[in-house]
């Protein structure tokens, strides 16, 4: 499959670069940004070409990977699905739900095949721990935690300003929900969503299993406290996700080879746009209960 890669930044140059310079069934065509000397730059390491027109770079494609903010990813990504380009996308889709279905309608329109990155849901071990989970069911309860620390030690996502902006609800929250879902059922309703320390979110969720789950999200979290994890209780005891030691290229290497079998298939993955419309429906829900300035 031949694939041009949207964006730049550091997201970019650390997973997406790589990942579609290295993998075995991808041609990778080149990439598109906002800034041209940064676009040459991905395209003198990671080869391809450097494009200063975006539809230029479409029209020359099968597939289209964007590795940019969410509010620029969305529409971007109607673009080339309207253009019958196969997606490989990052989490958020979208940072609201009107932008998310209009990328959902797209592909449905022209029958593309996409994937959306949920890194957990490509790391080896996890994802065979969280499909064993769902196969067990019984489960009465959930919890997911994703505490990270955008101000601690040297993170190339430090100056990101939709981060600063919309926090960890929006970005670790697709991973929690990420692992929450596919076990517990489709959340049904968001039954509380309260602020803590810093951006720090804290939601109780009703699943359709009925069983409740709650997550705990920041992006401000202290260094030595950061980090993330999910735990089950129910008929089967007490399931603790295991560690995921991957590195990203290597994950996104597996939402590469999702996407190639999806667009060979002609099956839908389960981390598809839909997945992903679903995630930004559930987070707009929880972002609407949330009231009050942050303390």
């Amino acid at each position: 499959m031949r694939i041009g890669l949207l964006g730049t930044g550091p997201w970019a140059e650390i997973a997406y670069g790589p990942a579609l310079r290295d993998h075995p069934e991808v041609e990778f065509a080149g990439v598109w940004g906002r800034r041209p000397e940064a676009a040459a730059a991905i395209a003198d390491t990671f080869g391809g070409r450097p494009y200063e027109d975006v539809d230029a770079l479409i029209k020359d494609t099968e597939g289209i990977a964007i590795a940019l903010p969410p509010a620029i990813q969305a529409p971007l990504a109607e673009r080339a699905a309207l253009a019958g380009r196969h997606l490989l996308l990052d989490k958020p889709l979208a940072l609201n739900v009107t932008d998310a279905r209009a990328v959902v309608d797209a592909a449905a329109r022209t029958g593309i095949s996409s994937v959306v990155f949920f890194t957990t849901r490509f790391t080896d071990g996890r994802r065979q721990w969280i499909g064993e989970q769902a196969r067990h069911g019984g489960w009465f309860t959930g919890r997911a935690d994703w505490l990270g620390a955008l101000d601690s030690g040297d993170n190339p996502f430090a100056n990101s300003p939709w981060r600063r902006e919309k926090g960890g609800l929006w970005d670790v929250g697709p991973h929690a929900l990420s692992v929450l879902l596919p076990v517990l059922g489709d959340v049904e309703r968001v039954l509380a969503a309260a602020h803590g320390p810093g951006d720090t979110v804290h939601l109780i969720l009703r699943h359709t299993s009925g069983a409740s789950s709650t997550a705990t999200l920041s992006l401000t979290a202290p260094g030595v406290a950061a980090g993330h994890g999910a735990e089950f209780r129910g008929d089967s005891g007490v399931a603790t996700m295991p560690a995921g030691d991957d590195d990203p290229v290597t994950c996104l290497g597996r939402a590469i080879d999702a996407l190639v079998e999806s667009a060979r298939t002609g099956r839908a993955h389960n981390c598809d746009v839909r997945f992903g419309l679903r995630v930004v429906e559930i987070l707009a829900e929880a972002e609407g209960l949330l009231e009050g300035p942050t303390p």
